[in-house]
């Protein structure tokens, strides 16, 4: 009997534990903090934006001339008959989840990256930075049927851990494989993130938001009440523009068929149903008051975030891979 191929980590349709490993480096100087450049998409005073570490309450003493009467303890003050002031300290570190999307909806792309390679990449840029912030880092990586889980933890051997499991993951993906008729995974993603962040996580959601259901909105309002919640979309060149000639070829694995996008019958509807898709998306998070950012299989994936976080390009260190 022939044994399966074993998949080849070019970067490109499949991605390798030492990629992931090496944006350790390109992850310096980004951040996902409340206090943003004027130019990021989390900055401004938008409901929506992050509100970073939480406080927690440090001591109650007695009040001193400048201290800030918002503090002022009432209760305490009044039983005392002397004014006492609420001091808190700002959280060291808050757990940081990455949902990373494998389904086989991610394993396509007509320019530079598959959109499974370049969730994976956006995921260990975001666990890399938030490890940077000292922050605890785990996620759930998941595919048409699986949900694997590694618990937050502030060590590099964790993120570690949770790039292999995306690897993985990535690295099962093959166009033999058919995706699964069932359609309710990401909705049971959110379900399981909940019953593990309770409150005070920063969760960053990377996926196409593929199969998008009635409940996925209740489920992603009740994750932002008590969570800083992030989502970054990633998306095919394709969806914004068409060829205007030639064929695209469509298939999910074992059927395959070549459409004529020169015919208007062909590329009205073809074009139309994927902008649509992004409009279904821009629509679901702001209605749940999430950010968006979106990610272009076609361009580099480190640029573009740091574009939306408003830190623009800088020059390649040297001896670093992409």
């Amino acid at each position: 009997m022939q044994q399966p191929l074993q998949p080849v980590a070019d970067g490109h349709v499949y991605v390798s534990l030492e990629q992931l490993m090496l944006f350790e480096h390109r992850a310096r100087g980004l951040s996902f903090l409340a206090r943003q450049p004027v130019s990021s998409v989390l900055a401004g005073t938008r409901a929506s934006r992050l509100r970073g570490r939480g406080l927690s309450f440090d001591e109650l003493r007695h009040y001193s001339p400048g201290d800030d009467l918002r503090h002022l303890d009432w209760r305490a003050s009044l039983r005392f008959g002397k004014p006492f002031i609420r001091t808190f300290t700002e959280e060291r570190d808050r757990p940081t989840l990455l949902l990373v999307d494998q389904r086989m909806s991610m394993f396509f792309g007509s320019r530079m990256n598959l959109k499974s390679v370049t969730a994976a990449e956006v995921a260990a840029l975001a666990a890399w930075i938030a490890f940077q912030a000292g922050d605890r880092v785990g996620g759930m990586v998941f595919d048409d049927q699986r949900i694997e889980t590694v618990r937050p933890l502030r060590s590099r051997s964790r993120v570690e851990a949770l790039c292999s499991a995306i690897v993985r993951f990535n690295q099962a993906l093959n166009a033999t494989r058919p995706e699964e008729a069932e359609g309710v995974i990401f909705d049971r993603v959110l379900r399981h993130c909940l019953n593990n962040a309770a409150h005070d996580h920063l969760i960053c959601i990377i996926s196409d938001f593929a199969d998008i259901t009635e409940q996925t909105l209740p489920l992603l309002r009740e994750l932002r009440a008590h969570n800083d919640v992030l989502a970054l979309q990633v998306f095919d060149p394709l969806a914004t523009a068409l060829p205007e000639r030639g064929n695209v070829t469509v298939t999910q694995g074992e059927l395959q068929i070549d459409l004529n996008v020169e015919q208007r019958n062909v590329n009205r509807p073809l074009g139309a149903f994927l902008t649509g898709r992004l409009d279904d998306v821009a629509t679901l998070m702001k209605r749940s008051q999430i950010p968006l950012m979106m990610f272009n299989t076609g361009e580099d994936t480190v640029a573009q975030l740091r574009q939306a976080l408003g830190r623009g390009q800088v020059p390649r260190q040297a001896g670093v891979r992409p």
